[in-house]
């Protein structure tokens, strides 16, 4: 049967259907087929799926995102990077990089920001000659930062399904995050630079640097009131995404002065039309993962692993590269929901560090959402550049990453240190 409806999914996905409803088809025909299973199942899933108060954090964040973008908060913090990084070679390109690093910190949703981040930094960068095929892969690659820096749309997702602690997994991921955009700016100084002989900017004044960064204060503030709430145990995940809600409708309102009152209903349409996509991909891969655990998928996987080794490191090498794979075809979001309930069983089998491991796992499909012919973050640069989709330079970018996540899965203190700290059993 799970081979019966993966064929039904993919041939659904190959005619064009959203994968949401590729998935829900797909499942639902399998349950038909399936006997003593009555068709009310669908309904219930679909239902009890979304009853859960973690996953209230994904409208909150999402919106918290929207009402940042639209206060202003992306150009001050766009005007603050470059005051800082202005004097380097391909400045823009760093620029880049480290706003997505830092506004990472709000909405936790790498399709927000690539399309905030993007149709401020895509415009900007051509404007100043930079090739459009490179500046649209290196901003879809660096989107992919904002689930890995906290807060995490992919980890709530994750803690809803396996129950670990979201604030843990926040935590693991400031060091990953940071070595990735480390590693992208890396690649942006030694190859490209050189490559078209960008020329250094005037470094900035300190006086320059501190009116930028006053400008940017309440907006390098927001990470530190949600996070803080989150570890200190103030709030959870959805508490802080009301009051990361909360904070933005007062900055773009009140003291940025940049969200009119008239413009709040938009701002709720996008938030909402952007929380219905992933929403509608969890309770159809409810069904999905439903079917899957009820014919015993976990164990096949388990049993296709352990014919081929029985070493742990290879283990996790064989699952990043199923991962990576899958990443080429299947939605993050839809990824995550499919895999993690089957993954993480195993992965405690194997005696891995849970909170390790769940970094390992979004991060590897988080690469995904930039690699063709599925990659969303890819899709929404391709377009604010208007490049094609095969003319967009992304595989020097995916190198990167997967480098960084290699050495992050077999170095796991780079994951684990922060969250030994505040956790500390």
């Amino acid at each position: 049967m799970i081979t019966y409806m993966m064929i039904s999914f993919l041939v659904l996905l190959l005619l064009g259907m959203p994968v949401a409803f590729a998935m829900g088809i797909a499942a639902a025909l399998t349950v038909y087929q399936l006997e003593s299973t009555s068709l009310l199942l669908i309904p219930q899933r679909l239902f009890m799926s979304l009853n859960s108060f973690p996953l209230l954090a994904i409208p909150f964040f999402v919106l918290a995102g929207e009402l940042m973008n639209a206060g202003g908060i992306t150009r001050r913090l766009v005007q603050f990077a470059t005051a800082l990084l202005r004097h380097l070679r391909g400045s823009l390109a760093h620029v880049n990089v480290v706003t997505n690093m830092i506004m990472a910190g709000f909405s936790g949703s790498a399709t927000a920001d690539c399309i905030a981040i993007g149709s401020v930094m895509i415009p900007a960068m051509k404007e100043e000659g930079y090739p459009p095929a490179f500046t649209a892969g290196l901003t879809a690659a660096a989107s992919c930062i904002g689930p890995i820096i906290p807060p995490s749309i992919a980890m709530i997702i994750y803690g809803s399904i396996t129950g670990l602690s979201v604030g843990a997994m926040f935590l693991g991921g400031f060091i990953p995050g940071i070595c990735i955009g480390l590693g992208l700016m890396f690649l942006v100084h030694v190859v490209y630079a050189r490559k078209y002989s960008w020329p250094r900017g005037e470094k900035a004044g300190w006086s320059e640097i501190a009116s930028a960064a006053r400008g940017a204060s309440l907006a390098l503030l927001a990470p530190v009131i949600i996070l803080g709430g989150i570890i200190t145990g103030v709030t959870t995940a959805t508490e802080a995404g009301v009051v990361a809600v909360v904070y933005a409708f007062f900055i773009g309102v009140v003291v940025y002065k940049e969200i009119p009152i008239k413009k709040i209903p938009e701002i709720l349409r996008n938030a909402a039309i952007n929380t219905a996509v992933p929403v509608l991909i969890i309770a159809c891969a409810s069904i999905f993962g439903w079917v899957l655990a009820r014919e015993n998928f976990t164990g096949g996987v388990d049993d296709v692993l352990s014919s081929i080794t029985t070493n742990p490191d290879i283990s996790y090498f064989l699952i990043i590269c199923m991962l990576l794979v899958v990443g080429c075809f299947v939605e993050g979001t839809a990824a995550l929901l499919i895999f993690v309930p089957v993954l993480f069983p195993l992965g405690s089998k194997l005696g891995y560090d849970p909170i390790h491991f769940a970094l390992v796992i979004i991060i590897t499909i988080l690469i995904g959402t930039i690699t063709p012919p599925v990659g969303l973050q890819l899709y929404i640069a391709s377009s604010i550049s208007r490049v094609p989709i095969s003319e967009v330079v992304v595989w020097p970018f995916v190198a990167i990453m997967v480098a960084v996540l290699l050495i992050i899965t077999y170095v796991p203190i780079l994951v684990t240190f922060l969250p030994s700290l505040v956790f500390a059993k």
